[in-house]
């Protein structure tokens, strides 16, 4: 069987291709960097990350991009002997605006270099590529249309206006013909996520819509000629759990089609593991994947109904490997280990250095936690609901304003953090920062009043995450007792519903080392190893 989700925690928007046995999965990275995650797959059921194409500058620059913009929805294929991947690059949420910059790479293989970007248009997000069996290729994306009462945080059907399509030229690489609107989506409304594939003399289109949160579903529709008009689905949607509130699997939607070389049927799609009460999505939109049949040209899921399964079956009886519970990180080689990213900045070297002191992770302190610009930040995905952290910090600071820890992350107003830093009068202190999601003012919040004083020398930082609760730990040297700091905290703020709620920001949590120092001295603090453990 296939256990759903495939690739937990925050992986939202994704796109699968297949090419000969090897199937590849490109999954939404936003304001993450490097941009865009690709997981290879031999038998659908078992994943691993082989690769984040957009890693130098002249591919992305997000230095400014505010929380839940940059890398949106990206679509990822193969033809000519090459890897196509299309992505967004938003630089704008809130208000009527969204700034959606489109582009092309290439590549001769997943884990070769790829290509500097081929700029495409900026007419809305979620741009996907279609490569027709006559060699043409075609490009979509969806509209936006800002002179509506759509805005960030709240989003309006007419403000996502239609599936635009038109010919995109490989020898000129640009567009070319007229551009049309194929498809106004269906009642459910907000259609975005375009993906084209063709069958039996039938062109498919998948859209998303809904928006991100609970009713969100992907919608078919088909046609014979590939410019419409496409007719939708006698059920709507293919996948949605918006009907569903009792289903494990919520938020369904935005996908792909793919067939096995046997030509058996699946979809993948985004969901969310809602955690009771307040149905706070604390490991962001996920990757599952549902087995579909045929029936008189439609595609629908196996098991029956829209909502989508948990386990489904995988072609040659696949099943998934059990993975560790507790995964030690060490810091011993030129970059951080494969689960690591950073925010905005595509020169890591501002930020932090594995080679400054052999063994340990350096973070050089520069603007404060949840800067859109420049933070020292380096963490990892949030992938089960409850799950311990580790690090150990060597940190000397000499002011307040110098500060260094362990943070569970979501972005500028949704964090906690246990933290080094210096106190007047106690010397050098842990101490807890937290932001409970109070936007927009992104107010923090310091629970414990001053700090407890800590002596010279690393000083080891834990954190529990146990469903919606967070405790803060540490202690000084190794033989130590860890102690408690501070109360239990809200760790189901740290969510795509925190905050502000639902469509609000649609990314996920992380648990990472972070420092800043905002006398832009650039104070270093070395972190030696890092430990993700799963609880019970």
């Amino acid at each position: 069987m296939i256990r759903n989700p495939i690739l937990p925690g925050f992986n939202p928007d994704p796109s699968i291709c297949r090419v000969g046995e090897d199937y590849y999965i490109a999954t939404s990275t936003f304001e993450w960097f490097p941009g865009v995650q690709i997981h290879h797959s031999r038998d659908l059921a078992n994943w691993t990350l082989v690769r984040r194409p957009l890693e130098r500058k002249s591919q992305l620059d997000m230095r400014g991009n505010p929380d839940s913009c940059g890398v949106w929805a990206p679509c990822l294929s193969y033809a000519d002997g090459l890897f196509w991947l299309v992505y967004t690059d938003v630089k704008r949420l809130d208000g009527n605006f969204k700034d959606a910059h489109n582009y092309i790479v290439t590549a001769p293989t997943i884990d070769g270099e790829w290509s500097d970007p081929i700029y495409v248009n900026s007419s809305g997000f979620d741009p996907t590529l279609f490569h027709d069996d006559d060699g043409r290729k075609w490009f979509l994306n969806m509209q936006w249309n800002h002179r509506t009462e759509s805005y960030g945080g709240a989003p309006k059907h007419p403000a996502f206006d239609g599936i635009l399509m038109q010919e995109w030229d490989a020898g000129t690489k640009s567009l070319k013909g007229p551009i049309k609107n194929i498809f106004a989506g269906s009642p459910l409304g907000l259609v975005e996520g375009p993906h084209l594939f063709k069958r039996n003399g039938w062109y498919y289109l998948t859209t998303a819509e809904g928006g991100t949160g609970y009713n969100h579903a992907v919608t078919l529709a088909r046609s014979k000629a590939i410019d419409g008009p496409y007719e939708i689905h006698p059920d709507t949607h293919l996948i949605t759990s918006k009907d569903a509130p009792d289903a494990v699997l919520q938020r369904a939607g935005h996908g792909q089609y793919v067939e096995t070389p046997e030509g058996e049927a699946y979809h993948t799609h985004l969901c969310g593991r809602p955690m009771p009460p307040q149905r706070r999505c604390t490991l962001g939109r996920e990757t599952g994947l549902q087995k579909c049949v045929w029936r008189d040209d439609w595609l629908y899921l196996e098991h029956g109904g829209v909502v989508p399964a948990i386990d489904v079956p995988s072609p040659g009886d696949a099943e998934p490997h059990a993975k560790p519970k507790r995964i030690d990180y060490r810091f011993d080689g030129p970059q951080p280990p494969d689960d690591f990213q950073w925010l905005r900045t595509p020169e890591p070297e501002r930020i932090f250095s594995l080679t400054d002191n052999p063994g340990r992770l350096r973070l050089h302190g520069r603007e404060s936690i949840g800067s859109w610009f420049e933070q020292a930040l380096v963490a990892r995905r949030q992938e089960h609901h409850s799950f311990r952290a580790e690090t150990v910090v060597d940190f000397a600071p000499e002011t307040y304003q110098q500060v260094a820890g362990l943070t569970h992350y979501y972005n500028r107003h949704k964090f906690h953090a246990v933290v080094v830093t210096w106190h007047e009068k106690l010397g050098r202190v842990v101490t807890i920062f937290s932001c409970p999601g109070d936007f927009p003012h992104a107010r923090m919040v310091f629970p414990v009043e001053s700090g407890e004083p800590v002596p010279d020398g690393p000083v080891h930082l834990a954190m529990d995450i146990r469903d919606n609760d967070l405790q803060f730990f540490f202690r000084s040297g190794e033989g130590g007792n860890w102690q408690p700091l501070g109360p239990l905290l809200d760790a189901g703020v740290v969510s795509d519903e925190g905050g502000r709620g639902e469509h609000g920001s649609f990314t996920g949590a992380f648990a990472g080392m972070f420092a800043f120092d905002i006398t832009g001295r650039a104070k270093p603090a070395d972190f030696h190893g890092f430990v993700y453990e799963a609880l019970a």
